[in-house]
C-alpha cells in the first residue's frame, strides 16, 4: 500500500524541521534562503492572473440574470456583509490579544528591504486610485485593487452581454482552470519555501521567536467563536425567528465534518442535508445558496486574514494606518469571491492582502506551519455561515418549515 503525505502535513513537517535546523546550525543555515526567495517569487507570479481569471468567472457565473432576483441579491448581500463583519472582528480581537507584540525584531534588520514608509493618502484619493487608468498597466504592476475593479466590471459585462459573450466567459473559465493548476504546482513547493524562509529566521533569532504563534491560534479561535455566536445567532433569530440553539444543533454535524476535513466543498453534501432536514430550508433555496456559499463565503478565512495581518505587522514592528486597515477589509471581501476553491486558498489570499498594503510576504512562512490548526476552525465557520445564509433567506422568503 502506497503511503502519501498530504500538503498540509508536509508544510507542518517543514515547519518543525526549520525550527530544528535553525536552532542547531544558527546563522550558517542561511544557504536555504534562496529557496524561500524562490517561493515568494512564485507566489507573486500567480497573484495577478489568479485574481483576474477567478474573479471574472466568479462574478459572471454567480450573477446570471435569471438568478438575480430577490434570493440572489439577499444571498450575495448577506455573504458580503458577514464577511465584512468577520474581518472587523478578526482585526479587533487581534488588536486586543496583540499576538506579535514585544518581539522588536525590526530593530535587528528582519524587515524586508522593500518595505518603506509612505505618505498616507486621503480617503478620496484612495478610492479614486481603485479605478485604473490602464488595466494592463495594473496587471503588470500588480495593483491588486485595480485588478479586482477591472475583473468585477469584466465579469458583470460578460453577464449583461449574454450569449455573444460566451466565448469570452469560456476563455476566462479555461484561464481560471489553468491558474488553479499552476497554483497547485506552486503549492507543492510550499514546504521547501517554508523551510527556506523560516530556518534562517530561527537560526538568527532562536526558536523563541515563534512563541507568539500560540497567541495567533488563540486569537483566531476566539474571533471565530465570537463571530458565530454574535453574528449568526442574531441573523437567524432576527430574520428567521429561529432559536440560535436550534440552529447550531441542527448544523453541528456538518460543522464537525468541516472541522475534521478542513474542506467546505467536501462538506457541502452534509451541509445541504443538515440544512434541509434539521433546519427546514427548502431545496429550491439550499440548491442556490449553499453551493454559492462554498464558492464565495469565507467568513472564517476573513477572520484568519485579520489576525494574520495584525500579527505580521506587529512582528515586523510596522504601523498600519486606518486606510491600510480599510484596504485589508476591502481586499478580503472582494478576494473571497475569487479565491475560494483554490488549493492553499488561505495562503494565497493572505499574500494578496499583504501585497495590497505593502507588507512583507515573508510573514506567511511564520504561520504556515500552524495553518492546519487554523484551517479546521475557519472552515467550520465558513460552513456554519453558509447554513445561516440559507436560513435567513428562507426566513425572509417565508419559505421555512422548520417548525
Amino acid at each position: 500500500m502506497k503511503f502519501k503525505i498530504n500538503l498540509v502535513t508536509q508544510i507542518f513537517i517543514a515547519f518543525v524541521l526549520a525550527i530544528i535546523l535553525g536552532s542547531v546550525f544558527g546563522s550558517s543555515i542561511d544557504f536555504l534562503k534562496p529557496f524561500g526567495d524562490l517561493f515568494l517569487r512564485l507566489i507573486k507570479f500567480i497573484i495577478a492572473p489568479l485574481i483576474l481569471s477567478t474573479l471574472v468567472v466568479g462574478v459572471a457565473s454567480t450573477t446570471d440574470p435569471k438568478q438575480l432576483g430577490r434570493i440572489g441579491f439577499k444571498t450575495i448581500g448577506y455573504y458580503l456583509v458577514t464577511t465584512a463583519l468577520a474581518i472587523v472582528i478578526g482585526l479587533s480581537v487581534a488588536f486586543i490579544i496583540s499576538p506579535g507584540k514585544g518581539l522588536s525584531v525590526s530593530s535587528d534588520g528582519l524587515v524586508a528591504p522593500e518595505i518603506a514608509t509612505q505618505e498616507p493618502q486621503s480617503p478620496i484619493t484612495t478610492l479614486l486610485n481603485i479605478v485604473p487608468d490602464n488595466p494592463f498597466t495594473s496587471l503588470a504592476n500588480g495593483s491588486i485593487l485595480q485588478i479586482i475593479f477591472f475583473a468585477l466590471f469584466l465579469g458583470l459585462a460578460i453577464t449583461l452581454v449574454g450569449e455573444k459573450a460566451k466565448p469570452v466567459y469560456a476563455f476566462f473559465e479555461g484561464f481560471a482552470e489553468v491558474m488553479y493548476k499552476i497554483t497547485g504546482i506552486v503549492m507543492k513547493v510550499a514546504p521547501i519555501g517554508v523551510l527556506g524562509l523560516l530556518a534562517p529566521v530561527v537560526g538568527q533569532y532562536g526558536p523563541a521567536v515563534l512563541l507568539p504563534l500560540l497567541k495567533v491560534i488563540l486569537a483566531v479561535y476566539i474571533a471565530c467563536l465570537l463571530h458565530a455566536l454574535i453574528v449568526y445567532s442574531t441573523a437567524v433569530k432576527t430574520f428567521a425567528n429561529m432559536s440560535p440553539k436550534k440552529f447550531f444543533t441542527g448544523i453541528s454535524p456538518a460543522a464537525l465534518v468541516a472541522f475534521s476535513t478542513a474542506s467546505s466543498a467536501g462538506t457541502l453534501p452534509m451541509t445541504i442535508k443538515n440544512t434541509n432536514e434539521n433546519l427546514g430550508v427548502p431545496k429550491k433555496i439550499t440548491s442556490f445558496v449553499l453551493p454559492l456559499g462554498a464558492t464565495i463565503n469565507m467568513d472564517g478565512t476573513a477572520i484568519y486574514q485579520g489576525v494574520a495581518v495584525i500579527f505580521i505587522a506587529q512582528f515586523y514592528s510596522l504601523e498600519l494606518s486606518f486606510m491600510q486597515l480599510l484596504t485589508v477589509v476591502l481586499i478580503t471581501i472582494l478576494a473571497s469571491i475569487g479565491t475560494a476553491g483554490v488549493p492553499g486558498a488561505g495562503m494565497i489570499m493572505l499574500a494578496m492582502v499583504l501585497t495590497s498594503v505593502n507588507m512583507p510576504l515573508e510573514g506567511i512562512a511564520l504561520i504556515a506551519g500552524i495553518d492546519r490548526v487554523l484551517d479546521m476552525m475557519r472552515t467550520s465557520v465558513n460552513v456554519v455561515g453558509d447554513a445561516s445564509a440559507a436560513v435567513v433567506v428562507a426566513g425572509t422568503e417565508k419559505a421555512s418549515d422548520y417548525k
